[in-house]
This record gives C-alpha cells, structure tokens and sequence, in this order.
C-alpha cells in the first residue's frame, strides 16, 4: 500500500528559496518542522519567549488544521530554546494550547537560532485519528 504524501507550506520565505517544507503528511502522518516565529514579511513577531512560543503554536495548530487534524491529533512537540531561564513562560504558553491533550514533550537550550531575536523552535508530530 502507497501512502499518499502532501507538502505544506508556511509562506515563510525561506521555504520555497530553500526548497523545504513546514509541514509534511503522509497517510494519517503529519510532522512539522522546526518552525519560529518569523512571520512571512521576514520580520519575528513577539519579543519575548512567552509570546513567541503562542504564535508559533498557533501557526503549527492553523497548519495541522490545513491536513484536516486538530491539536487534540498531536502526540508529540519537541521545543528548542535559546534560553532555558524562560522554561516557565514556555510551558505556560504551551500549556494554553495542550494542558488537557497531554502530549509528549521535551524541551532543551540550544546555543542560538537563526536571529538573535529568536527564542523559540519547535517541531511538532500528530496523527489523524480517522484515516
């Protein structure tokens, strides 16, 4: 059996000059890519870690939305972070999005993004339930 695959684009910029995908289904498989907070005028929105962790996951939430998924399809969410003293203000923002789905979840610093106004990455995996 051939599962069929479906290439999902952000607008962001880099995307189609790079030649890679914000988000990637295949059959009942939907993974999302390292995605910050860069908006699609190339400008990143939010200047702290809290707000930029909310518009990157409503970004991811309007894109599994796009597959035909709901957060509640989420099963796991990697988060980066540039700076792991604002852990708390991640996970409450995280939290607004998944304190009753419960996904897995790791969180670890990493050294600095792609801007020093970056805070925030995160990479994000659901399942249809329905296929």
């Amino acid at each position: 059996m051939k599962l069929e695959r479906t290439n999902y684009s952000s607008g962001a910029p880099l995307e189609e000059k790079v030649g890679y995908s914000r988000m990637v289904k295949i059959g009942p498989y939907i993974k999302i890519g390292g995605t910050t907070s860069v908006q699609p005028d190339s400008s990143v929105y939010g200047k702290d870690a809290y707000e930029q962790t909310k518009y990157i996951l409503a970004k991811q939430i309007r894109l599994l939305e796009q597959a035909g998924a709901k957060q509640e399809d989420v099963f796991s969410v990697f988060i980066y972070t540039t700076d792991i003293s604002q852990g708390a203000k991640i996970c409450e923002a995280y939290s607004e999005f998944f304190h009753d789905v419960k996904p897995l979840n790791t969180m670890v610093e990493i050294a600095r993004l792609n801007r020093p106004t970056q805070f925030v990455e995160i990479e994000m995996e659901a399942m249809l339930s329905e296929f």
